[in-house]
């Protein structure tokens, strides 16, 4: 048998809105102004949040976490096309998008100081908490395609990973089957070019994450991720593709993390600072700040407003939220014997009553130190 060439399909790479705000009229998408407006929101609601949120842990009120600073575009920009219905399956970059889909600011800041309450969806939405082991959540996703299949439920599952994750056994494993079973997903890969302090020449040889699609048999592209125009209509012909039973999509978008890993990272350590000044330079943003300017969605006069206003909702949230670490709900240690079985198997019953008892002694205890007059009387 002789050789023969076998016709693989293409990757694309698609960028609409530039870096200092130019747009290409052949591909821009049209998008309503209120739906801009809501866009431009979340992304500034988001990138406000991440960084009082900074602050805070600088302060000592915030633990260890992992900022979203410079992902804005790539996850508004796709996750506007969902409808309440669909799924939502995070990484823990998706700020703005989990704001969109009425994640109150408080959870995050709950979650981050490390009450599990703050990883509780809210009501009316289909979405996953915040999942942190890496490429796990792909997993979930799929399986919540096929399922959608199997119920006939004309649906969109959309998740989010990093680059680092694309090279985890969980993506390969997730990918595949979404393909075989071809299940309505849609997967957003944020290539912010490090796997923590592993730049991605070190991670893969391809050229591109997007190429990975071609093994999988389902179509890929990558985009600009700073640029919302690009990552909006790419998701939007992925989301379609989905909903007409047409299988899962593969879209990345190359951002980079102008942030350390985390707020325990130190990323001067393997960055160099003229590589992230040229990545600050391109930051989505400033450019679809410029954009709505310049097509008069918005005046200086109602970009300025809309600054304080978001600072009034986050001042609000930061308020809300320590009041609520501070309330006898999330701080009652025998809640983490509650939502594990249905029935409170005897052993674990034993435990919470033994723990309970000793809550108890130590608040006599404290009592009787507070008044002890009124101890020694009795």
């Amino acid at each position: 048998m002789p050789r023969t060439k076998i016709e693989l399909p293409h990757i694309e790479n698609m960028s609409i809105l530039d870096e200092n705000g130019v747009v290409d009229k052949s591909l821009e998408p049209k998008i309503d102004a209120d739906t801009l407006k809501t866009m431009y929101r979340y992304m500034l609601l988001a990138r406000r949040t991440d960084e009082r949120m900074l602050l805070m842990q600088r302060q000592g009120r915030q633990g260890t976490f992992p900022q979203s600073s410079g992902h804005e575009a790539i996850s508004m920009g796709s996750i506007i096309h969902l409808k309440k219905s669909d799924w939502h399956v995070p990484a823990y970059r998706e700020l703005a998008g989990m704001l969109y889909r009425g994640w109150p600011i408080e959870t995050s800041l709950l979650y981050w100081n490390g009450f599990e309450e703050g990883a509780r969806p809210p009501e009316g939405v289909n979405d996953l908490p915040v999942c942190v082991p890496i490429a796990s959540q792909l997993l979930h996703a799929a399986g919540i395609g096929m399922a959608m299949n199997i119920r006939n439920d004309n649906g969109v599952v959309m998740t989010y990973f990093g680059d680092g994750a694309s090279s985890e056994g969980d993506t390969h494993e997730a990918m595949n089957f979404a393909s075989v079973y071809q299940a309505p997903v849609v997967f957003m890969c944020l290539n912010n070019q490090y796997a923590i302090s592993v730049p991605i020449a070190k991670q893969m040889r391809c050229e591109t994450i997007a190429q990975r699609a071609v093994s999988y048999g389902m179509p890929g592209i990558r985009v600009d991720g700073n640029d919302v125009l690009a990552v909006y209509q790419a998701s939007l012909e992925a989301v379609d593709r989905a909903r007409a039973g047409l299988g899962p999509t593969l879209v990345e978008g190359l951002t980079y993390r102008f942030t350390p890993h985390t707020t325990a990272d130190d990323p001067k350590r393997y960055r160099s600072d003229a590589e992230c000044d040229l990545w600050h330079k391109r930051e989505p943003l400033a450019r679809f700040k410029t954009y709505l300017g310049n097509k008069g969605i918005y005046s200086e006069k109602e970009f300025a407003a809309l600054e304080e206003e978001l600072d009034a909702v986050i001042k609000a949230a930061v308020k809300k939220s320590e009041e609520l670490a501070q309330s006898e709900e999330l701080t009652n240690p025998l809640a983490m014997f509650d939502n594990l079985y249905h029935d409170i198997p005897p052993y674990l019953q034993e435990q919470k009553d033994e723990l309970k008892d000793h809550l108890a002694s130590v608040k006599k205890k404290s009592a009787a130190n507070q008044n002890p007059q009124k101890a020694s009387a009795h």
